[in-house]
């Protein structure tokens, strides 16, 4: 209970929250629309906006998200428009930006930057202008989903019946293309580049395995996200470790209980 007198445990614990709000929701929706793979594409191309970041000087927060949300919106043009298959342009996506990131970054003056809090996550790092910008992220989140959830959750299951139902199908792709994006660059700082996929995905398949109802994987996707971070966060504090990884560590063992303990309840 003493860690929480400081302020960077008290910004860690409130970033941990609001990154679970977001994961949560948006992770449900990539989970849905079978869009992992994707949500890997963009999270190392986002790698290139960092580079470019350092090498001019400006906040590689806001060049990675500039990145990322072109290299989603490129993806879903290409697979839809120009008869290229969707894992040929993610592929094309990830690697081009993980080069774009090594050559920038080389090319930087000075010292190389440190990016073991990109790559691999530190959220004792974060910031106030984190946290403002990840709560605004949550909020428009919410505000989004409440109003369009019934017609997010057509175009995600069934795309093809969306549109015979004159829904705004390329509008709502696009717009979570986006959302996606935001949400993986905000993340960046909890678990880093190579691990933030999980952070989208296993809190979702923890809660699929009893639920198949969209809202419910939501709220349990956020329960389990934000109780990885936290018992990740003290654990790594303690052993002096990177706390992303300690984070992931978590939720996928308690997936692994949680998939042990329904495989013998069964038997």
């Amino acid at each position: 209970m003493d860690l929480l007198q400081y302020s960077f445990f008290q910004n860690a614990l409130i970033g941990s929250f609001l990154t679970a709000i977001a994961c949560g929701i948006v992770g449900t929706y990539i989970v849905a629309r079978r869009l992992v793979f994707i949500s890997g594409g963009i999270t190392h191309a986002s790698f290139g906006g960092l580079g470019l970041g350092f090498f001019l000087g400006i906040n590689p927060v806001l060049t990675a998200m500039a990145f990322s949300v072109l290299s989603a919106f490129g993806v879903e043009w290409a697979s839809k428009t120009q008869n290229i298959r969707e894992d040929s342009a993610i592929a094309g996506v990830w690697s081009l930006g993980m080069a774009l990131g090594v050559i920038f970054i080389f090319l930087t003056p000075g010292y190389a930057p440190n990016l073991s809090a990109y790559l691999f996550g530190n959220i004792l790092t974060i910031t106030m202008t984190d946290i403002i910008a990840i709560t605004s992220l949550v909020i428009i989140l919410i505000v989004v989903f409440s109003l369009f959830l019934r017609k997010i959750i057509y175009v995600a299951f069934d795309r093809d019946f969306a549109m015979t139902q004159q829904l705004p199908v390329k509008t709502i792709e696009y717009a979570m293309m986006f959302f996606i994006s935001v949400t993986i660059v905000l993340s960046i700082r909890l678990v880093g580049i190579m691990l933030l996929m999980s952070l989208l995905t296993i809190p979702q398949i923890t809660v699929n395995l009893f639920t198949s109802d969209f809202k419910k994987i939501i709220w349990g996707s956020i329960f389990i996200g934000f109780f990885g971070c936290v018992v990740g966060l003290v654990l790594s504090y303690f052993l002096n470790v990177p706390s992303g990884a300690f984070i992931i560590l978590i939720l996928v063992l308690f997936f692994l209980i949680i998939k042990a303990i329904k495989s013998i309840c069964k038997r």
